[in-house]
């Protein structure tokens, strides 16, 4: 609460003055009365409102552009204001889903140099940024490095690694590859992960941390960038989930792969 808030000026005992003075609170500061904005910064955060709530993704600068298009003289200083006003961000992917735990065990990487040619001898995973119409969910991929299969997919709104164990469960009733590829995230060097990729014979991999190619085929062959924007944004969450399934049913049995001779993923894992 503001100090501010705390004075009662119809006190007889205490006067505004004495209040301010036992609360340490400049005076002047009370009867401060912030400006109200001007009609055309309402109309102004009016349409920055609409225009969020259909692109959550735009920040002062393209948010700026959108404006100006619309007819407004306006320049990137008032809109960060505005924005900042209503209480508005730029929901985009920060970096940093990758935080190791330095207290947990490494492992070696165990693919430099290594031919890839069949299903299930490598699968690979990766977490990424989902944004919401409001905020943002985490995602985690675990694939089938061969064929670029999805084996499974879980949704989170929590960094812990429950949701990634779950995924490997899950895709453990699928297949079980010789070698599982992650980064050095503390969801997947968790004990309870790891022990559970070694019980079921697994070699474990893990990228080393800066290189160029971390889980480049989980990140890069369209999964995550084709699903963060165009499934997601403004989507009740049980929508999600219907969009999300649909969504990986079409990538593993009807998206084409250039790298797979223009087959699916689903007619190369499962042949």
């Amino acid at each position: 609460m503001r100090r501010s808030a705390l004075v009662e000026p119809g006190r007889p005992a205490l006067s505004v003055r004495r209040q301010c003075e036992l609360l340490g609170l400049n005076r002047a500061s009370y009867y401060y009365r912030a400006a109200s904005e001007t009609a055309l910064n309402l109309e102004l955060m009016r349409c920055i409102d609409e225009q969020y709530l259909k692109t959550p993704f735009y920040g002062r600068l393209r948010m700026t552009v959108h404006l100006q298009r619309l007819g407004y003289t306006v320049n990137h200083k008032r809109v960060q204001r505005l924005m900042q006003v209503m209480g508005l961000q730029a929901i985009y992917p920060r970096r940093r889903t990758t935080v190791a735990d330095a207290g947990l065990r490494k492992y070696p990487y165990l693919l430099r140099n290594l031919p890839v040619e069949r299903p299930n001898q490598v699968w690979a995973t990766d977490i990424t940024y989902v944004p919401l119409a409001q905020g943002f969910m985490y995602l985690v991929v675990i694939m089938d490095w061969f064929s670029r299969y999805v084996l499974t997919w879980e949704l989170s709104n929590t960094l812990d690694g429950l949701f990634c164990l779950d995924a490997l469960e899950t895709a453990l009733t699928i297949g079980c590859p010789d070698i599982f590829n992650s980064d050095q995230g503390a969801q997947f060097t968790a004990l309870a992960f790891t022990t559970r990729l070694e019980r079921a014979a697994i070699r474990i991999s893990m990228d080393g941390r800066g290189r160029a190619y971390d889980n480049i085929f989980v990140s890069a062959c369209g999964v995550h960038s084709s699903m963060k924007t165009f499934i997601y944004i403004g989507m009740p969450q049980p929508q999600r989930w219907q969009r999300g399934e649909r969504y990986f049913v079409f990538y593993n049995q009807d998206r084409p792969h250039q790298s797979l001779g223009y087959r699916t993923p689903a007619t190369v894992y499962w042949t």
